[in-house]
């Protein structure tokens, strides 16, 4: 399976708010990766931050 990603790819991280889903969310954003949104159940309307970069988080990708 391949998945193709170029400079124009939006990303959502799905458990953003977790431990593993922070860490790589920060390694994404610090490589260059425009991520636009995480989704963590239960803790829509907050926001993660990493570095300079503010990323919304929702309850559900819907």
């Amino acid at each position: 399976m391949s998945i193709l990603i170029d400079k124009n790819t939006r990303l959502i991280v799905s458990g953003i708010t977790g431990r593993e889903g922070s860490f790589h969310t920060r390694q994404m954003i610090e490589y260059g990766t425009n991520v636009v949104a995480g989704v963590t159940p239960g803790k829509g309307g907050q926001i993660f931050e990493a570095g300079d970069k503010t990323v919304p988080v929702f309850n559900t990708v819907r």
